[in-house]
């Protein structure tokens, strides 16, 4: 009889047909360019389009949902929001560029914050998306190599 409590678990290989599962994100630890673009953009999905609204084709994140808890949710996804930073102050992004995307941050963190407006702001402005494309431009610039052909 064998025993197979301790072996370590491997699991299967997944046979997929190219297509991508909207809900799953890859996070490479690499510190290369390429991999850092990944990990920005998996961010960037997961804080302004990881849901889809009920009855419409209205895409929202963990932003605008978490962003509903009072004045806890906007610290959160301003936190959430800054790591974008921090990956393109690896990137060696230029520091009026790194302001730009920390006042975009703030400010929708502070209008974010107003009870009932604030809610249907975040909605509208994504901040986070707006870094994102900060940033794929200056990849696209600086490390071409580092394109992807979206579809």
């Amino acid at each position: 009889m064998e025993d197979n409590r301790l072996k370590p678990y491997t699991p299967e290989p997944s046979v997929s047909d190219g297509a991508a599962s909207p809900l799953r994100f890859d996070f490479p630890t690499g510190n290369d360019p390429q991999s850092i673009r990944k990990r920005i953009e998996a961010m960037e999905m997961i804080l302004e389009r990881s849901f889809v609204l009920p009855g419409t084709n209205y895409r929202v994140g963990l932003d605008s949902i978490v962003g509903l808890i009072p004045v806890v949710g906007d610290i959160i996804t301003a936190a959430m929001g800054s790591y974008l930073v921090w990956e393109a102050r690896n990137l060696g992004l230029p520091k009026w560029k790194l302001w730009q995307m920390m006042g975009r941050i703030g400010f929708d963190s502070a209008v974010g914050s107003i009870p009932v407006v604030g809610d249907a702001f975040d909605l509208v402005y994504r901040s986070n998306t707006k870094n994102l494309k900060t940033v794929k431009k200056h990849l696209d610039k600086h490390h071409p190599q580092t394109r992807v052909i979206d579809q």
